[in-house]
């Protein structure tokens, strides 16, 4: 299911998601729900693959777990996402810590579990809406 993710064709006029995770199940169930509510998906297990797809295509909002496996986390991936699309919105999410560590400007923290609709009104404060 995650290769089909990667490989989705870009429908027109919906706004591109990058949702990194890096436990299967969670990772699958929010592609799942970003995608019926209208939002592009594109996923990535750990930073490190997540910043390499942030090299090479766009996105609107980066969703991103905090704490993962590989070089860098979430909170490294947002700098550098920022740093290669200025403009994307961002959305931190996790299980380890009640209070955001270094956020970047703008950007939501969720503390799992989080409810997929607060998650969604919040992409839409920050500008990013889903298309039906």
């Amino acid at each position: 299911m995650t290769a089909d993710l990667h490989r989705c064709p870009r429908p027109a006029g919906r706004p591109r998601v990058l949702i990194v995770e890096d436990e299967p199940r969670v990772r699958a169930v929010v592609a799942i729900e970003f995608r019926d509510v209208g939002y592009e998906v594109v996923v990535a297990a750990t930073g490190d693959e997540a910043r390499d797809l942030l090299g090479g295509q766009s996105f609107d909002l980066l969703f991103t777990d905090v704490r993962m496996p590989g070089s860098i986390d979430g909170w490294q991936l947002a700098v550098a996402a920022r740093a290669l699309q200025p403009g994307i919105a961002v959305i931190y999410a996790t299980g380890y810590s009640d209070e955001p560590e270094v956020m970047v400007e703008g950007a939501l923290f969720f503390r799992k579990p989080y409810h997929l609709r607060a998650v969604f009104r919040g992409a839409e404060t920050l500008g990013v809406l889903p298309q039906a």
